[in-house]
């Protein structure tokens, strides 16, 4: 029998492989972050596995894909149950960037401590927003709908098998086997003609509504390794001339803990197509869309947390406006002047989560042990371990999709949007959008317990 982290581990494996050889220049980043951790591992020992052993944050990958209805939302969570992943968050991308990018997101991932330990794949995954009066008028919208109506984008049989994987968390090895081939199958850049005309009526509005709803199948986006030190990573995939786009998103790069997520990636590439003319000849072209992506993970921040990087953004943007000129060096500044500059004081004002252990070497002298988790770390008694960020941040993510885009796009603002949020997509998927910040505070609150229990103190630590 294979196990469901067992077809996970094999699905993210496969999938890399057939993107490595659709885009090969995803096959260089792969091997540019491999060297790069290699070579923080030799020069931080330890340290450099301290958000993550050397082999998870190797085998480490996300993915991104497309869909167009709630339907095709519904069927793609039913793949991913098959794997043990579950929708965590939702992303409102129409709001985080300046350019037209109709979709709403979320991200379908393990949320047990085991299961990402064993392999954390996770896939961002858009759905196109037709409702949207911003971006489609009625007639467009009507088209649009129908266009969607009329694609398959799993068949049945990988649906029936996927439901099977999740209900019995394993399937026997040759269902597994056929159940991966169909899986990836789904996933890989079809060679069917493209509409030219339908697909440019679409790319008017925005290029990431033509590559979801342009086209009669859907396929990987991008695939994103996990590296060690982005910044270098960035200044070897230049050297090697993979054109990279101009930032990397996320925090800066600065003293201090790593927070939350940095990512950047190497610009779309033009990737031959047949296209289909409105007299119904094939011709060969040319579609940008699809991307390299590396992402360098931090410590999860709490929801103050979360606000506090929020006003920093803010700030960073007030400044910039004031002040054009290297931004980065902006928010460097603006960082190391209102983050903490310790794991330690980032605990101890709550603006990270941790996990907290009993340590080994505790004080034996006889003394109780204080109630106050901040006191028990300072006085010796217990350890803190970051919890990495296993989510994704809007605004980067949106800032990606933009920086990948060969225009602007249209959205009329003076129309009202369509309104989305967790419990719109909790229904459209029929299964709960879990929220992250809760699967975080579990986990923080599940260690501090356990340590109670065995400093035999008596109630909750505060």
């Amino acid at each position: 029998m294979t196990s469901q982290w067992q077809l996970r581990a094999a699905f993210a494996q496969r999938l890399s492989d057939m993107y490595g050889h659709e885009v090969p220049a995803y096959t260089t980043l792969v091997d540019v972050s491999r060297e790069v951790n290699e070579d923080v591992l030799r020069a931080r020992g330890a340290d450099a596995e301290r958000l993550g052993s050397i082999g998870r944050v190797t085998a480490e990958r996300h993915g991104a894909i497309r869909v167009g209805t709630p339907q095709e939302l519904q069927q793609v969570a039913r793949v991913f149950g098959a794997l043990g992943m579950h929708p965590v968050g939702f992303y409102d991308l129409r709001e985080a960037a300046a350019s037209a990018i109709p979709v709403i997101s979320t991200a379908f991932r393990p949320v047990d401590g085991t299961e990402l330990a064993r392999n954390p794949f996770r896939v961002f995954t858009s759905m196109l927003t037709p409702a949207d009066p911003r971006f489609f008028d009625d007639e467009l919208r009507a088209r649009l709908e129908t266009f969607l109506a009329g694609r398959e984008l799993f068949p049945p049989e990988l649906l029936e098998l996927a439901d099977r994987a999740e209900a019995e968390r394993e399937l026997p090895e040759e269902d597994a086997e056929r159940f991966l081939q169909l899986a990836v199958h789904a996933f890989e850049l079809s060679p069917e003609p493209v509409d030219k005309a339908w697909y440019e009526t679409l790319e008017r509005v925005s290029a990431v509504a033509a590559d979801i709803g342009g086209v009669r199948s859907t396929h990987i986006n991008h695939l994103t390794p996990r590296v060690l030190d982005i910044d270098e990573l960035y200044r070897r995939m230049t050297e090697r001339g993979i054109e990279m786009i101009d930032t990397i998103q996320g925090p800066p790069g600065c003293q201090g803990p790593d927070v939350l997520l940095r990512q950047t990636s190497f610009r779309a590439l033009a990737e031959a197509r047949a296209l289909r003319t409105p007299d119904g000849s094939v011709i060969s072209g040319a579609l940008r869309v699809r991307f390299g992506e590396v992402e360098a993970r931090g410590i999860a921040l709490t929801r103050d947390g979360r606000a506090r990087y929020d006003q920093l953004l803010a700030l960073v943007d007030e400044q910039a406006a004031r002040h054009p000129g290297d931004r980065s060096d902006l928010a460097r500044t603006v960082w190391e002047q209102h983050m903490p500059h310790t794991e330690q004081e980032l605990a101890a004002r709550g603006l990270g989560y941790f996990t907290y252990h009993v340590a080994p070497d505790r004080p034996r002298d006889g003394n109780h042990p204080p109630t106050s988790i901040t006191e028990l770390v300072e006085q010796g008694w217990a350890r803190a371990e970051p919890i990495v960020y296993e989510d994704f941040l809007p605004r980067s993510a949106a800032g990606i999709f933009q920086s990948n885009l060969s225009g602007e796009g249209f959205r009329n603002n003076d129309r009202e949007g369509a309104s989305y949020d967790a419990g719109w997509l909790s229904g459209a998927i029929g299964r709960d959008v879990l929220d992250p910040y809760a699967l975080y505070e579990q986990q923080q609150n599940h260690s501090l317990a356990q340590v109670a229990r065995e400093l035999e103190l008596d109630g909750a630590l505060s």
